[in-house]
């Protein structure tokens, strides 16, 4: 099955309340948060206290991008704050094997993230324990990006590592999605489309209703 999980990276956060609220009503079951420390990725997001308040108003599934560095430092903190899903990436963990343990033994989904410019091959020795990977297609930090050239032939690459395991892993892309591009990258292999400007610019129910179309979401 296919899923939508809007940034709200994207969203106005003088609206988010608000803006959560459509998300919810108009189908979607997931939500994308980015955490981002100003180190790992240029840009500062926002933190633990953001997070609560967004739990306390939301019941969707939370999925957790951590773009920091040393993200175990932070990991149990946001699962205790109700992550459901938390991600973390490749080139900024020094202990990748054990965090993802950890995450899991939260009761929590593992995933395992990789910027445009990293091998796939960094990603075999995890492969067979995480629950999701998440294949960038931009580069981290920045809203509001040019899909990158080659994404497609990462995904595939991706999806055939996937394909060969015993394991429901999910591949999740992020960057660059809009309604015009979708369908390739579904065709790819991609079943957890992250999309923030595509989703908040705008209409935001009519642009998540294209979306879940094209995803087969009724």
């Amino acid at each position: 099955m296919n899923y939508l999980a809007p940034s709200i990276l994207a969203a106005d956060f003088c609206e988010l309340g608000k803006q959560i609220e459509i998300v919810e009503k108009a189908g979607v079951t997931c939500l994308h948060v980015d955490i981002m420390d100003g180190v790992f990725v240029p840009s500062i997001s926002f933190g633990m206290p953001v997070f609560r308040c967004l739990k306390r108003r939301s019941k969707l599934f939370m999925d957790v991008h951590m773009m920091v560095d040393r993200p175990e430092r932070y990991v149990e903190e946001f699962i205790k704050l109700g992550a459901d899903g938390v991600t973390i990436h490749v080139e900024a963990c020094g202990c990748v094997s054990d965090t993802l343990a950890m995450i899991q033994d939260h009761g929590v989904r593992a995933g395992i993230a990789l910027n445009p410019e990293t091998p796939i091959s960094e990603i075999i020795p995890y492969i067979d324990i995480v629950d999701m990977v998440l294949v960038m297609t931009v580069h981290p930090g920045f809203g509001g990006q040019s899909y990158l050239p080659g994404s497609i032939d990462r995904i595939k690459m991706v999806r055939g590592m996937i394909n060969g395991q015993s394991r429901d892993i999910r591949l999740e892309i992020d960057g660059g999605i809009y309604l015009n591009n979708l369908n390739k990258n579904l065709e790819a292999g991609a079943d957890v489309i992250v999309a923030g400007s595509a989703v908040f610019e705008g209409d935001i129910e009519k642009n998540i209703e294209g979306f879940l179309k094209l995803l087969n979401i009724q």
